[in-house]
């Protein structure tokens, strides 16, 4: 959805065609057990890791992606959030006993777990196979047919995902249809039960109204500016490493990068040396060595570059000045790794999300700068933060909103499955992984059952009782 496009959606017709297909089996599916929803899950995982090499390939001719950063960021979250939905499935699904109230003594209640029913997943560019197998995990485990539109921006990838999952489902449970923005706006006018979308706030929005138009559910997995904190009392080799791999995995296209860098005064030149250093080591001293380095992924595409490229001289116009890197290579889609200081606030690399490998640093001298200067910016979806002082990492965790948040490391939050992964207002709407995945795609629907007369004899037509109003009235001193 990131471009408009004057040509038609293809195959509309099919496209209600298998929403009407999908209907009817979502009906069917409603009843599913879990051993059921667990070896479609099992062949999906199974399907990813048979095609190991053809994901290396496709990656690499998209965005040259180096195959050590496949396998971390685009299979092994797969294999970690299907195998999670395998061991624990039974348990989630199992209903969940909730005990009376003073009013519902009598009764027996639980939570059961229902699919939603008809499921869109739009899913982006950047990590496109964590970002669309992960939440159709989510969906297949609670039961839920799926329709997914992938990103026209790597085709490669989109390409053998399709393929992947024609292989593997159904088309009545699990369909791709690929194409432009015109394709995902087609099928938002579908009513769909739920719509899972992974990609910008604005483009977030849009979907959001489609959803209204049909009153569906919807989790938004957005991005922002999310910032990083390195305090006096920080671990400076450990904040340079760490920092480093978060930003420049995946040339820094990856919605939960740390945005820019808040340094205290005392540790700043420290910290820039040592990411000199870390650079060096990683990628090379020089800059045509850094360039022809096989761990540096690519700007997806020449539009990207030049929107980078523009970041870049805007921010250098107002002043800011290049501590290393600042090479771009438009026809190549190269963006150096680039460190910039003295960035003014008005420029728009500080009021953009960056989505690339530049790394504008901020000096601080009180940690009231930092919380003011967060709290002054729609909420992040992650927060990092480089401390040995316990109350500085609290008072930074509880005076400011962000969808998440590291402590002394970056991004592993994602990968932990037991934790909930979502934005909060503008970087997102909702939580994924895991649980909360299953969660996310399913209804909680409240059942209570009652054993007694006394509900009867309360709760029935006429006049209550006087000895039961008094006893009402009574019981409002310690309900």
């Amino acid at each position: 959805m990131q471009t408009q496009s004057s040509q038609p959606a293809p195959a509309l017709s099919a496209m209600q065609q298998v929403f009407a297909r999908q209907g009817v089996r979502a009906l069917q599916l409603r009843s599913s057990s879990a051993d059921e929803r667990i070896a479609k899950i099992r062949r999906l995982r199974d399907a990813v890791m048979a095609n190991t090499q053809a994901i290396y390939t496709a990656a690499y001719a998209d965005f040259k992606k180096p195959p050590g950063e496949v396998d971390l960021a685009e299979i092994l979250p797969v294999c970690v959030e299907a195998n999670d939905a395998i061991r624990n499935l039974k348990r989630w699904m199992a209903p969940k006993r909730v005990w009376p109230t003073a009013m519902t003594l009598g009764t027996r209640s639980q939570v059961q777990t229902m699919p939603r029913g008809r499921c869109l997943i739009i899913s982006p560019w950047n990590y496109p196979c964590t970002l669309t197998f992960g939440p159709l995990v989510s969906a297949l485990a609670a039961g839920n047919t799926v329709i997914i539109k992938p990103s026209e921006m790597t085709p490669h990838l989109s390409a053998l995902m399709a393929r992947i999952l024609r292989d593997t489902f159904a088309e009545d449970e699990v369909a791709v249809f690929e194409g432009e923005a015109n394709v995902a706006q087609a099928l938002l006018e579908l009513p769909f039960n739920h719509i899972f979308f992974t990609g910008s706030p604005a483009v977030g929005k849009h979907v959001m109204a489609a959803a209204a138009r049909h009153l569906a559910s919807v989790t938004l997995e957005l991005g922002g500016k999310s910032p990083t904190v390195i305090d006096a009392s920080a671990d400076i080799p450990l904040a340079a490493q760490n920092i480093l791999w978060a930003k420049l995995g995946n040339a820094g296209q990856t919605c939960i990068a740390p945005d820019h860098v808040y340094v205290h005064a005392s540790v700043k030149d420290a910290w820039i040396a040592a990411c000199r250093a870390v650079l060096a080591k990683a990628y090379g001293a020089s800059a045509a060595e850094q360039q022809q380095s096989p761990y540096l992924a690519r700007i997806v595409n020449s539009r990207h570059t030049a929107r980078l490229n523009g970041l870049l001289q805007d921010a250098l116009t107002r002043g800011a000045t290049v501590l290393t890197g600042g090479q771009v290579d438009e026809t190549a889609c190269y963006v150096a790794p680039t460190l910039l200081d003295g960035v003014p606030a008005d420029a728009r690399i500080l009021q953009e999300e960056i989505f690339g490998p530049l790394l504008p640093i901020i000096t601080f001298n009180s940690l009231d700068e930092v919380i003011d200067g967060i709290n002054a910016g729609p909420n992040p979806l992650a927060l990092y933060i480089y401390s040995r002082t316990d109350a500085h990492v609290q008072r930074l965790l509880r005076q400011t909103s962000s969808g998440g948040a590291c402590v002394n490391h970056a991004l592993l939050h994602f990968v932990h499955g037991k934790l909930p992964f979502g934005g909060v207002n503008n970087s997102g709407l909702g939580s994924a992984h895991g649980e909360y995945g299953f969660r996310a795609f399913s209804h909680e629907k409240a059942v209570l059952h009652s054993r007694t007369a006394l509900a009867t004899r309360l709760f029935s037509p006429g006049e209550i009782p006087g000895t039961l109003r008094r006893l009402l009235k009574s019981a409002l001193t310690w309900l």
